[in-house]
């Protein structure tokens, strides 16, 4: 994993670093694993509170590697000795799990993003939770540009991010737009002209809440995206119950009336 990813963790913030600067972190069969690899990792891990995704050098990532494209287009598969026809990660293929294990993983995720995101970059990114993109970034929904659609599970997630119009405009043209464009559109976060330390900054304020309520309330607003409302008030509820009373709760109540930092149960 540490030729396409450099994993560490420290006081329950985990940063995923995509480690392939020399192509600007694009997404050969290599990164596919090790981001996979990574991901899988961390939602197994109870210490984790909160994840940082980064990539290194110039880029967060430029999409899929120009090599693997030059193949499809010589009746190569996308993925070598993978059928994406198949769904192998629940609801997901291969390639979709790719971005959709971010957005299913326990915890929040936080992806800072600079230089370009493009195509699969530009999807994993949507991945996470939320997005600090460096003024200077280019971001594109390419895959028209090379005759294909958005198919890392972009459709499903733009679709709560933007106006409908707005994601069909830059889908079907793949033009590419600025990191002030994304936020007016909803893509982006906030900007910032360091995003990686905005990123980390806020995983350590995730990281200092009760790890219990966080991991509930991403189940709740991800659950909310899919479900009716009656279901969702529902899921409050048991979420609510579980939470009230738990040891993480009651050390949230005592730390805050005692103005002393919590010393959470991962458990």
């Amino acid at each position: 994993m540490e030729n396409r990813v450099r994993l560490t963790i420290d006081d329950g913030v985990a940063h995923v670093r995509l480690n392939r600067p020399d192509k600007m972190n694009a997404l050969d069969p290599a990164m596919f694993e090790a981001i996979i690899a990574a991901g899988t990792e961390l939602g197994a891990r109870k210490d984790v509170r909160a994840v940082v995704l980064s990539g290194e050098g110039r880029a967060f990532c430029a999409g899929l590697d120009l090599d693997r494209l030059l193949a499809t287009a010589n009746g190569e598969p996308l993925i070598p000795s993978i059928d994406l026809t198949q769904r192998t990660h629940g609801i997901a293929n291969y390639a979709q799990h790719l971005v959709w294990l971010w957005r299913e993983l326990p915890v929040p995720v936080i992806a800072a993003v600079h230089g370009v995101a493009f195509g699969g970059g530009f999807q994993l990114a949507l991945g996470a939770d939320l997005r600090y993109v460096a003024p200077a970034t280019r971001l594109a929904v390419i895959e028209t540009k090379w005759g294909l659609v958005p198919d890392m599970a972009g459709t499903q997630l733009m679709r709560h991010l933007a106006r409908e119009d707005v994601v069909r405009e830059l889908t079907y043209t793949g033009r590419v737009f600025s990191a002030q464009q994304a936020i007016a559109y909803g893509f982006a976060t906030g900007l910032a002209d360091d995003p990686l330390a905005a990123a980390l900054s806020t995983a350590r304020e995730i990281a200092s809440r009760s790890p219990d309520a966080v991991r509930a309330v991403k189940r709740l607003l991800n659950l909310s995206a899919t479900c009716a409302a009656a279901s969702g008030l529902a899921a409050e509820t048991a979420e609510q119950a579980a939470l009230l009373g738990a040891p993480n709760h009651v050390e949230a109540v005592r730390s805050n009336l005692e103005k002393r930092p919590p010393q959470w149960s991962c458990a």
